[in-house]
């Protein structure tokens, strides 16, 4: 209900002779709120009605035309029943209950309220009315206002005049087809949008609390200026559910970051993709995959929240597939790759832990990766250092045999496997990191172009080397810290997985941890 002193909205509605009918703003007077099918307005309607003929300035408010058009017969109305089948004055006036009865004072405030109808409380508002108040029931309850139903009510904060809504609305005609329209326009990545009505972008706001006018970031390559209601928009034609809103927030504000470089990132030929990583406890409040399938298909959360983002850098970012994207080949990763960590299968520290969060900390990690997930698959090792090398065996594959010291890689490791790293010693992740990085090191020569390769180091830059430093050892990744460890994946099944990273560091890109916040 609106607050006693505040000011009541100012409406024309007509009446049942169709006549214009502005709710008073400088007199005392009553409006009731009722609608037909429910019982307590029509105990009350004779009521009012009798009200009405005592010379009490009441209007009667009713919330279905038919419904309206059925009271007038049944009662025999002659007081005023206003039209309110919009309900805009309904949710103006912040109507939960019908019947409920506001009262204006001359200055058109409100000044008092009865819902419902308890017999005493309307006896002690009406003391000198003629009403046979011992033919009335003590009390009855009333019923739910048409205006808060959950579809009508996003509809209408939509079209209110303080609605947050500000992007700009695409009429398009009748006869068109709304889902063949968005891939007209360009805003699909391919599969078909859920169009973002205003009902539903109210409804994807709720599920935040931040204004929906914050600029969240700066897209690249256009530079836009991106706010939470069009992340909502995004959030909606990808499909995402409004508990997923904080995340979708969360991953574009790594995105644009400078160390992430989405401007790199979405314009490499090479076809590099943000993979995205959620930790925390929000894992299970919005029904996220961590186990069975994770990074496969099957779970909304999954797909939607990696689609949203990159819908969000193509519609407002502008990082189109002939545009300033030019992935060679592309990947399935362009459409979505978002997963959640099994932290509960796992005895190593959560991936947003090791980065610094605490542990009931909900956090989005993204990476940009080029490949994957890549299956590694070793049903055979049974002790931990065994399995530790054979799993480095398959990321020397990263790129190319012979590309070195350029890249950084994203390991899965499955369950079964972990149990294996854990059999004879547990094995720490920077353990497991040390081994992989061990088992992968070669002498720099190894590394030199040849007849069957001609990727690696041109034989005149080795020529001009000492023995020394040709046969100096070098790692297949920059640094231990670039192969990231997550556990993911069921219980069955000894097949772990490795995204292939991008260009890592300064010239290209580093992963990007974000608090996620409701």
């Amino acid at each position: 209900m609106l607050p006693s002193q505040t000011q009541a909205p100012h409406f024309s509605l007509t009446d049942q002779s169709n006549r214009d009918v502005t709710l008073p703003s400088n007199q005392t007077s009553l409006i009731c709120f009722v609608k037909q099918d429910c019982p307590t307005c029509q105990l009350v309607m004779p009521v009012i009605e009798a009200l009405h003929k005592q010379g009490v300035t009441i209007y009667a408010i009713g919330q279905t035309q038919s419904g309206n058009a059925q009271l007038i017969k049944d009662f025999d109305l002659t007081m005023p029943l206003l039209d309110d089948s919009s309900l805009k004055v309904s949710f103006a006036y912040d109507i939960d209950t019908v019947p409920t009865v506001i009262a204006l004072d001359s200055s058109g405030k409100i000044v008092d309220s009865l819902i419902g109808f308890v017999n005493e409380e309307w006896q002690n508002y009406f003391p000198d009315q003629e009403i046979q108040w011992s033919e009335l029931p003590d009390w009855r309850p009333g019923c739910g206002s048409l205006s808060v139903d959950p579809v009508i009510s996003d509809r209408l904060r939509a079209e209110a005049e303080n609605s947050p809504l500000r992007a700009r609305k695409i009429e398009i005609a009748s006869a068109d087809d709304e889902f063949e329209f968005m891939f007209d326009q360009g805003f699909s990545d391919g599969l078909p949008l859920v169009p973002p009505t205003p009902e539903r972008v109210i409804r994807m706001l709720s599920g935040t609390t931040r204004d929906p006018q914050d600029i969240v970031a700066i897209l690249p390559p256009n530079l836009a200026e991106t706010t939470v209601e069009k992340v909502a928009i995004n959030a909606v034609m990808a499909g995402c559910k409004p508990e997923y809103l904080p995340v979708v927030l969360a991953a574009l504000e790594a995105a644009c970051t400078d160390e992430f470089n989405a401007h790199g990132v979405m314009s490499t030929t090479m076809g590099a993709s943000p993979v995205m990583i959620v930790n925390g406890p929000i894992r299970d409040r919005i029904g996220m995959n961590s186990t069975l399938g994770a990074l496969g298909q099957g779970n909304r959360a999954n797909a939607t929240i990696g689609r949203a983002l990159r819908l969000a850098i193509r519609n407002m970012g502008g990082a189109r597939p002939g545009g300033t994207e030019r992935s060679t080949l592309g990947s399935p990763m362009k459409f979505t790759m978002c997963f959640a960590e099994a932290e509960e299968r796992s005895t190593w520290e959560p991936l947003h832990v090791e980065r610094g969060f605490d542990q009931n900390d909900s956090v989005v990690t993204l990476f940009a990766m080029t490949s994957g997930p890549v299956l590694i698959v070793d049903q055979t090792s049974v002790k931990s250092e065994q399995l530790a090398r054979s799993m480095a065996k398959s990321l020397q594959s990263v790129h190319h045999p012979k590309a070195y010291m350029g890249s950084d890689t994203l390991l899965v490791v499955c369950p079964e496997h972990l149990d294996t790293l854990e059999r004879d010693g547990h094995l720490t992740k920077t353990e497991l990191r040390s081994i992989m990085q061990d088992e992968l090191k070669v002498p720099l020569s190894q590394l030199a172009q040849d007849d069957h390769s001609g990727v690696g180091i041109p034989p005149a830059t080795l020529a001009n080397m000492d023995d020394t430093r040709k046969q100096g050892m070098v790692t297949k990744f920059p640094s231990d810290e670039d192969i990231h460890i997550v556990v993911a994946g069921s219980d069955a099944g000894k097949f772990s997985g490795a995204f292939h990273g991008w260009a890592t560091g300064p010239i290209g890109t580093i992963s990007v941890s974000k608090k996620i916040e409701d």
